[in-house]
């Protein structure tokens, strides 16, 4: 039996082709497969080490044929002149309409035409060295090329892809760096060719039409926002006059909007706020003026009355603000709507709450009230009991004024020109009033007005005696002192402090002359003891009435000169 079973199992090997016991088969193959492993192993290092001397080797030709192409790019470029721009606007006309021609061929085939439409943004990226030379924008007026240029801000590219929305946005900022306003200052003559081509293609309501269609939640197209509103800041800032059009054509509208849109405060917002304020610094459009005063300003900077912005930014905006309610009120109609608008409650709680806004709507106030026109707005802020309100700020200035960029003397000249437009415009029981304030504790309000008055007259006499120098070393040099240079005298003098001191001798004279005996006494008493006199008040304002005037009106000029002069008179 076990003979047998032997015989079967020797059998049974030979058919499987084992002739070894199970674990010296199982120890070969192991030893086998190891073998294999290394052999396997050590070919693909050599193929590694191969591929690797191969890869280096193409990344030493590929940077020899760049740096070889670059060299060939250097000895190529030629600089720009007339010929080569002439060049690069035909090629762009011909991008253009190509590109034209196929958005209509293919209008819902945007593969058709992305290829040119990139060739066209391209050309438009070559275009941009032009911003360099002011000297040649003529070329593009006279070729045509601004027509198509504006053409491209209507460009309808929202059913393609966000690549070449990009592009878009890219093409609006490359476009218009032209108006960057350090080149246009570097060629006037170019530049007011380009100007004017521009405006005659109506380039405001074009970009304004380009604005609507923006949506700021998306990166590039917010960056093309900004953009726009640097070429119309620009603009603006070399030629004034055209802010008045730009209102016109529907960019006054759009900043309002965006204004008053619930979106968080960004950058944007910010540059709206700038731009609005340069737009109404530089506008005669009555209508767009009004419109703002009564419907936006008073609405938008009530926000601020009982917090502080946030950040830098937005008090800039806040400001920018003011500054834009500032010009709507130059305007003499606009000083009725301010009052029907309760701007007068809103500046007067201001003024008490003591927040940031305080600098700026005591700016806001004296704009209001200042001339014959703020008459009816200087009595209402007396019945609003405005008066408790100012004389604190007469008899004190803030010793930390918290609005960035406000200084000490700005606070008191628009404190001092508030109080001389009360005197000038009060009548009856309201100027009673005023004059009393000033009769109360001792008459200490005249101690401070007599205060400030000695605290500029020692600036002006420095100021005189520096530019009195300054002309002595100009005669001995032989040179001329015409008008032009006297003004600029003039205009440091008013810096240096005078326009305050000028405001300071019409507040004496108005309530010397306002028959209170108690007044007038206190003085001349703290004039003799500083051993000062009436004559150098007399001449202070004399001065002021030979260059008061709103340049607008004679008759106003000459009648409120004569009201100074009876003034001296009886002082």
């Amino acid at each position: 039996k076990d003979g047998g079973e032997m015989g079967c199992t020797q059998e049974f090997n030979i058919i499987l082709g084992t002739k070894r016991p199970r674990d010296e088969e199982e120890e070969e193959i192991k030893a086998r497969r190891k073998q294999a492993s290394a052999r396997e192993h050590g070919r693909h290092r050599e193929e590694e080490s191969a591929a690797l001397e191969e890869t280096d080797d193409e990344k030493k030709k590929l940077l020899q044929i760049i740096e070889r192409d670059g060299e060939e790019e250097d000895e190529e470029e030629e600089p720009l002149d007339e010929s080569s721009v002439k060049k690069m606007i035909l090629t762009f006309e011909k991008r253009s309409y190509k590109n034209q021609e196929l958005r209509i061929k293919f209008p819902d085939n945007p593969e058709k035409f992305m290829e040119s439409e990139l060739d066209l943004n391209d050309i438009i990226q070559e275009m941009h060295v032009i911003a360099t030379m002011p000297g040649l924008y003529h070329l593009l007026v006279e070729l045509n090329a601004v027509q198509s240029l504006l053409g491209l801000l209507g460009h309808d590219n929202t059913d393609i892809l966000q690549l070449l929305k990009q592009l878009s946005w890219e093409r609006l900022s490359t476009d218009f760096s032209l108006t960057d306003i350090d080149t246009l200052h570097e060629s006037e003559e170019g530049a007011e060719v380009l100007i004017d081509a521009l405006v005659e293609g109506q380039v405001v309501a074009l970009l304004v039409q380009n604005l609507e269609r923006l949506d700021e939640s998306v990166k590039e197209e917010a960056d093309g926002v900004h953009n726009t509103l640097g070429i119309v800041e620009n603009m603006a800032e070399f030629r004034p006059e055209m802010c008045t059009e730009a209102a016109q054509q529907g960019l006054m509208q759009w900043l309002l909007k965006r204004l008053k849109a619930k979106m968080p405060f960004d950058a944007n917002k910010l540059y709206c706020s700038e731009v609005l304020a340069i737009l109404l610094q530089n506008n005669d459009g009555e209508p767009c003026l009004l419109y703002l005063c009564h419907n936006f300003a008073l609405f938008v900077i009530q926000v601020f009355k009982r917090h502080n912005p946030s950040t830098a930014e937005e008090q800039e905006m806040m400001e920018n603000l003011f500054d834009s309610l500032c010009s709507c009120l130059m305007l003499s109609s606009n000083r009725d709507r301010f009052l029907k608008g309760e701007g007068l409650q809103l500046m007067n709680l201001m003024l008490r709450e003591k927040k940031i806004s305080r600098s700026s709507a005591l700016k806001v106030l004296d704009h209001a009230m200042i001339g014959p026109e703020g008459t009816d707005n200087c009595h209402k802020f007396v019945d609003i009991l405005g008066l408790r309100t100012i004389f604190p700020l007469f008899m004190k200035s803030p010793k930390k004024i918290k609005k960035v960029g406000t200084t000490e003397k700005e606070h008191e000249e628009h404190v001092c020109s508030i109080l001389a437009s009360l005197l000038r415009n009060l009548r009856g029981q309201q100027r009673t009033r005023l004059l009393n304030k000033f009769t109360e504790n001792d008459s200490e309000k005249v101690d401070r007005l007599m205060e400030l008055y000695f605290k500029y007259l020692d600036a002006m006499q420095a100021a005189d005696k520096k530019i009195d120098g300054e002309k002595h070393d100009m005669v001995r040099r032989g040179e001329i002192i015409d008008d032009d240079m006297e003004d600029e005298f003039y205009l440091r003098r008013l810096d240096a402090g005078l326009f305050v001191l000028q405001l300071i001798c019409y507040i004496m004279a108005e309530i010397c002359n306002a028959n209170v005996p108690q007044i007038r006494q206190r003085v001349h008493q703290i004039l003799n003891m500083r051993g000062s006199s009436i004559k150098i008040v007399r001449h202070i304002l004399k001065e002021y009435a030979e260059n008061i005037g709103d340049g607008k009106n004679q008759e106003f000029r000459e009648s409120e000169q004569k009201r100074i002069l009876d003034l001296l008179e009886n002082f």
